[in-house]
Order: structure tokens, then sequence, then C-alpha cells
């Protein structure tokens, strides 16, 4: 018996056992079908129906000029669509608007579309609602574009439509913001603003400062409807994106426009690869203006590449006031002294090196060497002070004294680091000839930002402040974060030669023999110097070989108190000479004289030495106005002066003891009062408020006559008055 228990017992183990493993089978072989077999399929259903949050994009701040002018700034765009299944929109809504909305859609919106063809459209997306419902509205239309890319007026009077009125759910309006960057100026400075692709690509300021400028973005939950559509998730707010911070800038929109205008002329007069110019205030390194063109494929011109920060060039001769300044700080020549030009030829180790320019003269001064840009007399200077006292490595590190080995910083991605060969070493092929042609700018490279800041230096007596292009993060006009001007500890040079070289700059321009001579200005001062390089050079067994030539000019004016420095380069210039002083130098000109005649701080102050009061009979007298106004204009001219009028209404009277004195003109309110001697202004204000007609003859000047004597009873008369 007990055998027999032990054995049902155990028959009944084995059962359930056996249904649990053929369960358990069961449930993996589902699992596996649903995995392996019917996976893609039920992917691709929970992707249709799937629920997750999306970025909201954060209106990305300005860029800004000082004066508050928009460089760049973003607008904000729709993308408006209509969801005919909306679970708050009711049939009667439906079937009550439906001929209207079509009618609208096609006259406002797409008049591709006919009323009628528009309404059948739409009556088929309604008719399809139970199918889209009984699908899972996944196979079903939620999402029907009505206009792309609207703007803040069209999606007002897309919104107003019929039906689409009654908001998101009832009317199925689906509204999608975004923003689009917009740059009112158009060319100007657009590689130095530049732009953000993406998370791979950042250019300019926009790039540099992108953190600042982007915001935070939001987040919103949105319901996916089809293929990358999706709409916002009824009934669920997102957090909501913070708008960027605005940067100020340093720019000065006025100035960039001359020099645009400028280095845009001289591209098409002398078809050249590319071009660039910079503006920089001397006493601060402030960035007024920088433009960078380059030829598009239909042969116009537009800023392609930041050449200014980005492009390392041989400086060739603009880098030969650099080589002039070493010698005169480590003491060994003055400029007064002799170098034997040698008619413009000379030899360095079987290697012939000429002046741009054929001359007969021997013996000068370097003063008239360095003036007339001879690469003869500057490379023998360097190469017997240096050269053959095996000391190239103290020129080098005089040249590393004047910053000129170091990226200036400027807050824009992708400047390089000057090159310069070290000495005496075959990395860098060093040989007899390098030190000689490095003297008058070959065999190293800088950018023009780089040269500019050096020059900058000078023109600002021997101290280097860095160059910089944004001044502040602001946000609602609060300062957020100031970036002050840097300046270096100490000059890059004695004052002496400090100058010494400022005097050599001023002889490029001033003396007869400069390169620079023929552009010089009685109108203002400037100081400077012209480079000529030649491009892809090579030296063959008895020629050398020139692909081309660089423009170039770098300077400073006034001369005397330098307000700004100035840099310009024409790369490959093919008509119209390719000299510095042909290509580069009358754009550095027409820059100069346009600046100098729009910005008065460039002109010299009249008064500032303590003048003579005028004589009584040319003090303003009888001229009469607006109390508050008239003390106002006094202060503000300090002409001293009294007020005796005790009324709003005065008329000034000349003293004999040169001031002023204020007395009362007398108005009554309704007698027609005295204008003589007002501005237009108040006397339209005194009349028209007296209810009268006012004619006027004269086009500036004050009242000189009125047809009507004053104290007359005002009726609505018309009243003629002359100005003069």
């Amino acid at each position: 018996m007990a055998f027999t228990v032990k054995n049902e017992v155990l028959i009944r183990v084995y059962v359930v056992l056996t249904v649990i493993m053929a369960v358990a089978a069961a449930i993996a072989w589902k699992t596996f079908q649903i995995s392996t077999v019917e996976g893609e399929k039920w992917r691709e259903k929970g992707k249709s129906l799937y629920i997750k949050r999306v970025p909201v994009e954060a209106e990305r701040g300005n860029i800004l000029t000082e004066d508050g002018n928009l460089l760049a700034t973003s607008m904000p765009f729709f993308d408006i669509a209509f969801d005919p299944n909306s679970t708050g929109m009711d049939s009667l809504d439906w079937h009550l608007h439906l001929d209207s909305l079509a009618f609208c859609i096609a006259t406002f919106v797409d008049p591709s579309f006919t009323p009628g063809g528009m309404r059948e459209y739409l009556r088929e997306q309604k008719q399809a609602i139970r199918e889209y419902l009984q699908n899972a509205r996944n196979a079903g239309k939620r999402y029907i574009l009505i206009k792309r890319d609207a703007t803040i007026e069209e999606k007002e009077l897309i919104s107003s439509f019929p039906l689409f009125n009654l908001g998101r759910y009832r009317g199925g309006l689906i509204i999608l913001p975004k923003y689009k960057r917009q740059r009112p100026f158009g060319i100007l400075a657009n590689r130095t603003i530049g732009y953000v692709l993406g998370d791979s690509i950042s250019v300019g300021l926009e790039g540099y400062f992108n953190e600042e400028l982007k915001g935070e973005f939001g987040t919103h939950l949105m319901y996916r409807v089809g293929n990358d559509v999706w709409i916002p998730l009824e009934n669920l707010a997102g957090i909501q994106p913070k708008p960027g911070h605005d940067i100020v800038t340093v720019l000065d929109m006025g100035i960039q426009a001359i020099v645009e205008n400028a280095l845009q002329k001289a591209m098409y007069r002398h078809k050249a690869r590319y071009g660039t110019a910079i503006v920089m205030e001397v006493k601060t390194g402030a960035i007024k203006a920088i433009a960078n063109l380059d030829w598009k494929k239909d042969g116009t011109l537009w800023e392609n590449y930041n050449h200014a920060v980005g492009t390392l060039v041989e400086p060739g001769s603009t880098f030969k006031v650099a080589s002039m300044l070493a010698l005169l700080e480590d003491g060994f020549i003055d400029l007064h002294d002799s170098i034997d030009l040698e008619q413009g030829r000379t030899i360095y180790y079987d290697v012939e090196l000429e002046d741009a320019s054929p001359h007969t003269l021997n013996k000068t001064t370097i003063e008239r060497a360095f003036a007339m840009s001879s690469n003869v007399g500057i490379s023998k200077l360097v190469f017997e002070n240096y050269a053959t006292k095996n000391e190239a490595g103290k020129y080098l590190r005089r040249l590393r004294k004047f910053f000129l080995d170091l990226p200036t910083g400027i807050e824009i991605h992708g400047e390089p680091s000057p090159y310069f060969k070290r000495p005496y070493t075959e990395e860098d092929n060093w040989s007899g000839t390098t030190l000689p042609w490095m003297s008058i700018g070959y065999e190293l490279a800088l950018t023009p930002l780089q040269l500019l800041s050096f020059y900058n230096a000078i023109a600002n007596n021997g101290i280097y402040v860095k160059p910089f292009l944004v001044t502040q993060v602001q946000q609602y006009d609060q300062t957020l974060k100031k970036y002050p001007v840097t300046q270096v500890k100490g000059r890059i040079a004695s004052k002496n030669s400090i100058r010494k070289v400022q005097h050599l700059l001023r002889a490029v321009v001033d003396s007869t023999y400069g390169t620079a001579h023929k552009f010089r200005s009685d109108r203002f001062s400037f100081a400077g110097k012209t480079g000529t390089t030649q491009l892809g050079y090579q030296r063959l067994e008895n020629k050398t070989r020139v692909r081309g030539y660089q423009a170039s000019f770098a300077g400073y004016f006034p001369a005397d108190d330098p307000v700004y420095s100035c840099f310009i380069l024409i790369s490959n210039p093919k008509e119209g000479g390719y000299y510095g002083s042909q290509v580069a130098l009358p754009v550095f000109k027409e820059i100069a004289e346009k600046t100098f005649r729009t910005n008065l701080q460039l002109y010299p102050l009249v008064n500032d030495k303590p003048v003579a009061l005028d004589t009584r009979k040319n003090l303003p007298d009888y001229d009469a106005g607006f109390v508050p106004d008239i003390k106002t204009v006094l202060s503000q001219l300090n002409v001293p002066h009294h007020d005796r009028s005790d009324n709003q209404w005065g008329i000034i009277r000349a003293t004999h003891s040169d001031s002023l004195k204020i007395i009362k003109r007398p108005v009554a309110n309704k007698r027609v009062p005295n204008v003589l001697g007002m501005g237009l202004r108040d006397a339209l204000f005194l009349l028209e408020n007296r209810g009268l007609k006012v004619e006027i003859n004269g086009r500036y000047g004050r009242v000189r006559q009125q047809s009507i004597r004053p104290g007359t009873k005002a009726k609505g008369q018309t009243i003629w008055i002359r100005l003069g």
C-alpha cells in the first residue's frame, strides 16, 4: 500500500514537472519568435507609436556692435500643419468650417489649390478618421503641412482661419516654431561673424562664443505620426528653452563698409586671387573692421575664408621694420649710418639678391635704404651684424621680444602660430642664405593680424595690446561678463628705438625717395611700409622662377598721434601692377581718407585753448522760446546767463558785460501769441494749441514775421509766419 501511494505521488510530480517544462518551452519559443522571427515587425510597430522628448531649439543670442546695431540675430519662423484627427475636434465643427477653411487655404496660402480641390482633400482625411483610429493611427494621417517657414505675419493670418481659430486641440492647428539666423549687414564682416552648423562646424564669433549664444535647449513630448513626422503630445507641457546671451563686439560698421568697399574695388581692378584688410584701434587693440574677399564660381565676391586670421603668408618687405627694430635695439646701427647698396645687387653664397626696382646707388644712409625698401641694404645689415658672428639666435630672440612668434589669441578658432626657422637646424632647412632672406620677410610666415599687431605696438609707442573683437556678454541689456583691454607689461623695445622706427615709417611716405611718397596726402598724415612678396619662387641655376606676387601695406594714421592701424594684403594681382605701392597702398589711403572724413576724433582740436567771449554784437539777441530749452543750450555752450523770466516762455537779450539775460515773454491763453524770434517747433506749439491754422513761408531759421498782431483774440484764423 505504501508503495502504491509513493508511486502515485511520483507520477503526479512527473506530470507537474512535464507541464512546467512544456510551458517553459512554449515561453522560450514565443520569446525567440517575437525577438528573432517577428522582431523587425514589432520594432517597427513600436517605432510608429514611439513617444519621446524632442529637443526644442532655444532662441540664439544676438551679436551686436557697441552702438547696438544687429550683426546677427535669430528670426522666428514656423512650420504650420493641420491634425484632422485631433481628439478635441468634433464633426459639427469640421462640417461647419470645412468649406471656408478650404477657401482660405487655397486663397491665402497656396493659390495652386482650388477651393473645391482642397475641400475634397480635407474631406478624404476626415473620412479616413475611423480607419486611422482602428489601426492605432499609425497608418493614418495626423499631419497635413499647411506652410513651411511661415513668418510671424503669415502665422497670425493662418491662425485666424475658420476651424484653425478654435485652437490646437479643437481646431487641429499645429504650430512648430524654429529660428533662422539673419545677418542684416550681408557680406560685411560675414566670415568674422561666422556660423555654426550642427556639432562639427563652428566658424567666427558664432563658433567661438557658441556656448554663450546658443542658450539652453528645452524639451517637448512629441508623438510620432509618420516617417520623421512628430506632433506635440496633447495636454502635456515640456521644459521651456532658455534664450542665449548676447555678445557685444567692437566692430564699427561704418568703418567696415569703407574697408569692404575699398577692398572690393581693388579685387575687381586687379583681378586678384583674394584680399584682406584689417583696421585696429591703436590704444586698445579693438578690431574696428576686418574684411576678407574671395571669388565665387559665379564671378562675384564673397567672404569665404578669414585670411586675416587664418592664412600664414611670407610678409615680404613689411617685415623689414622688425629687422630694423632688432638692429636698433641691439645697438648695431643708427639711421644716419651708411650702407653700400651695390647698385641693387649682392651675392650670398653664390645666390644673387637684388632690389625690386633697378637703381645705381652705392653708398647711402640706412634711413634712405629703408624708405626705398632696399632688399640689399636691409639684408646686408642683418647679415653683417648677426650671420657673420654666428648670432642668428640673437636675432630670433629679439623677434620673440616683439611677440612676433606668438598667435594673437583673437576670438576666432583656427589661428595658426607664426613660423620661424630654428637657427642652424637641418630639420628646418637652415642655410647660409636663410638669415638675409628672413630679414626681408621670406622663409618665415605670419598671419596678417599677427603682423598688424606688431605695427600697432609701434604706433602705440612700443606698448603691445592684444587684438580683440568682443567687449562683453550681456542679457536683456545687463552685462554678465566684460572683456577688458589686455596690455602687455612693458614695451616691445626702448622708447628711443621705437621713435626711430616711427621716423623710418614716416620717411616711407614723406621723403621723395619713399615707396609711398606718391600717395602722400595734404589732408592727413600717415606712416607705414609697402610690401611686395614673390609667391612660389624657385631658385634655379641662372634665375629665380616666380609664380605670382603678393601686395601689402601696413601702417597707421594720423602719423603724429595714431588712432588706427591698418593692414592690407592682396594676393596674386593679375592686372594693374603687383607692387604694394600700386595695389595695396591705394586701398589703405582710401580707407584712411574716408575714415578721416567720418570720424571727428581724427581731427586736431581747434578750441583746445581758452577763447574770449563774443562781443555783444555777435551774441544772440531777441531769440525767443521755451525757457528750459534755452537754459540747457546756453549751459552746454558755457555761455554766462541770468534767468529773469519767471515763466515758461522767454526772450534772450544781450548785455553789455558779454553775457545774456532771459526775460519774460507773456503768452495769453485765448489770444494770438507773439512768436517772433522763436523756432518753428515752439511757434507751432503755441499757435496750434490756440486753434490757429498755420501756413509757413521759408524753410529754416526763426520766425521773422507773423500775419496776425499778437494779442488778437484767437478764433481759429489762418496765420502766416515767415522763417528767416
